[in-house]
């Protein structure tokens, strides 16, 4: 029985995102709460080389409102470093994702982090987003990726949360 435990644990894990090592490209979202909120743009251009944690996500749960909150401490902690992050809700419906990211701004207090909304659940093709792949983080750094990590669900596993933010020591070298 503990045999089959683990293969169902096994076919869980979701792969999703760029491989470690790969070079990031460009994408435009439409900025929700950050510095040029209603404006299309690219932030993966605009971040350059900068260490940059970004998370996909297509739902957003206390969990994953949590690791927003985590990562904008991160950036908060490590200006020095000139680490960026920011949040891409994969959606059809850009007007009531929206509506989430403002709430998530507001009850977590956000300020470092601009969330933002990718038209499609698919998200960016280049970026290789499992569908079955409810949340995906990448952090990469000089523009190449350093972490990935990806969840089947948005109601993320305990203590997920603070492993995901500890993991932005593997960009701020």
């Amino acid at each position: 029985m503990a045999g089959f435990a683990f293969a169902a644990e096994k076919t869980a894990e979701v792969k999703s995102g760029l491989p470690l090592g790969t070079p990031t490209t460009a994408f435009n979202v439409k900025d929700i709460t950050g510095p040029s909120a209603g404006k299309s743009l690219c932030y993966r251009c605009q971040y350059g080389a900068k260490p940059v944690a970004c998370i996909f996500t297509r739902e957003i749960t206390e969990e994953v409102a949590t690791l927003i909150k985590e990562i904008d401490t991160k950036v908060g902690e490590n200006g020095d470093k000139k680490m960026c992050a920011f949040v891409v809700l994969l959606t059809d419906n850009a007007d009531e994702g929206a509506k989430k990211l403002l709430a998530v701004a507001k009850d977590k207090g956000i300020k470092n982090v601009p969330l933002t909304v990718f038209d499609g659940v698919a998200g960016p093709e280049k970026y290789q987003i499992s569908k079955d792949a409810a949340v995906t983080v990448m952090m990469w750094n000089k523009s190449r990726i350093a972490v990935n990590q990806a969840y089947a669900a948005a109601k993320l596993p305990e203590g997920e949360v603070k492993k995901l933010a500890g993991e932005t020591a593997k960009i701020l070298n």
